[in-house]
């Protein structure tokens, strides 16, 4: 089942030949959420985008990644406000030309990947729309993983934001720009494969290196390391560093709705799924 808010992005049930719910603006977490623990058998997405996720549904976004409910969550990232005909949106760029910040927006943009770690998600990614084979890739994980997965997609909006992800999806840059996070190995990328990531102290470096002969100080990937490692990652950005691309983090937790039942069950009382015991029982008396 699809669920989404509204927004461009939130189009998406209509285009899925499945159950889906076009829900209200930034509301679409909440409204999973319950279909989740009244369906825990179905397999629930929840579809949103910069705007509506981050702006007025990042309180109901939040507090789903911080439960862990077993839910997918795809955010559509534009760093704009496309269908309001492109105003400038919370992960806009400092300094952005819109509709809405003509002489450019003074605001800090929010990092949805720093975001989802401070709330602990458990499973946290990042892919590009045009690369179908890296995003398939990392939905087929997100979709495998038990508990609330969290995947921000650079999507390119042709219309009102053209371009702001262009070195990361052309194909004749994107080597050279994005970094390809791969479980247990070290941090390479270029398309010569020549360049690497280790840490200087405390604060990462690249290092450039003859193909085939990496250096063994290079940060080895490990996507179930403390949350501090994957947030150090999402710091991570051009000019100086490539984008990285993939799972950041992925752990097992209980998830929200083993949580829920494990109370359920251990709070009922003898008889308690008996009616006839509950309305007849020693705690009933009678009124002369």
């Amino acid at each position: 089942m699809f669920i989404s808010g509204i927004g461009c992005s939130s189009r998406f049930p209509y285009y899925m030949n499945t159950y889906g719910f076009h829900s209200i603006h930034g509301r679409a977490p909440a409204v999973a959420t319950g279909i989740k623990l009244a369906r825990p058998d179905l397999q629930v997405w929840v579809v949103t985008g910069d705007g509506d996720g981050l702006s007025i549904g990042t309180n109901h976004l939040i507090h789903t990644m911080r439960r862990n409910v077993d839910l997918n969550i795809l955010l559509f990232n534009n760093r704009i406000y496309g269908l309001t005909k492109g105003q400038a949106s919370p992960t806009s760029e400092r300094g952005k030309i819109t509709k809405s910040s003509p002489v450019g927006t003074i605001d800090r943009p929010i990092y949805p990947l720093r975001t989802a770690l401070a709330a602990e998600a458990t499973f946290v990614a990042r892919s590009v729309d045009a690369d179908q084979e890296h995003l398939g890739m990392t939905l087929d994980r997100a979709a495998r993983h038990k508990g609330v997965s969290f995947v921000e997609i650079y999507q390119n909006c042709i219309v009102f934001n053209a371009g702001a992800f262009e070195d990361v999806e052309n194909r004749s840059t994107r080597d050279d720009f994005s970094l390809k996070l791969m479980h247990g190995k070290p941090l390479i990328f270029g398309k010569a494969k020549d360049r690497g990531i280790r840490m200087n102290g405390a604060s990462p470096e690249v290092v450039n290196f003859k193909p085939g002969e990496p250096p063994k100080d290079l940060i080895i990937h490990n996507e179930k390391a403390g949350a501090e490692y994957a947030y150090l990652l999402t710091q991570l950005e051009p000019p100086e560093f490539p984008v990285p691309l993939g799972v950041f983090r992925a752990v097992e937790e209980a998830t929200y709705e083993e949580l829920m039942e494990g109370q359920i069950q251990s709070s009922m009382k003898p008889g308690a799924d008996d009616l006839g015991k509950l309305l007849c029982g020693p705690e009933t008396w009678e009124v002369k």
